[in-house]
């Protein structure tokens, strides 16, 4: 795998910070490029908003990454938005048949940590019968392995107090 940098995505929500990755040769990074193509695709911009407002709203504002929300399990990574109907509260999240899938991996299991990865059409009934989905769904499994690596090894270090990642050399820069 190609060397890639952790970076903020977004850390403004009240329940939950989120990050992306950035291969290093890259102006953006693949939750960036996600929402960029699909934005700009009139047959898929209205569940690319959609996608976006669960994301910042229902879980960087609401409720966090709680399992709930959490349930669409793809080997290292899981599939957003969530399977089924869940009701939360008042709430109800269903998307059936949604056309979009886009990987996350929730740090450590936290609620208020989580990396957004890229994704793509679920265009048929499982990720590896789904042309462009199927790469971008390994490819965020292996990011998240090397993640769950950097963890374990303690090359990243779960700033708990601040919802933060922080590298174990103080760098500005978070590089696996």
């Amino acid at each position: 795998m190609n060397t890639f940098a952790l970076e903020i995505w977004d850390d403004e929500g009240r329940k939950c910070s989120f990050y992306s990755v950035r291969r290093i040769h890259a102006s953006e990074n693949e939750t960036d490029l996600f929402f960029n193509k699909y934005d700009q695709l009139p047959e898929y911009k209205r569940a690319a908003q959609q996608l976006l407002s669960f994301i910042l709203d229902s879980i960087g504002d609401e409720h966090g990454a709680i399992d709930a929300l959490f349930n669409r399990f793809e080997n290292e990574v899981t599939g957003l938005p969530n399977k089924g109907r869940v009701q939360i509260g008042a709430l109800v999240f269903l998307y059936p048949n949604f056309p979009l899938r886009l990987y996350a991996l929730r740090i450590k299991n936290r609620e208020d940590l989580v990396v957004l990865f890229n994704g793509g059409v679920k265009s048929a009934q499982t990720n590896q019968a789904s042309s462009g989905l199927n790469i971008k769904w390994r490819e965020a499994c292996r990011f998240a392995q090397r993640i769950e690596e950097a963890l374990r090894t303690r090359e990243i270090i779960v700033d708990a107090k601040n919802r933060k990642l922080k590298s174990s050399d103080n760098s500005s820069e978070i590089i696996l």
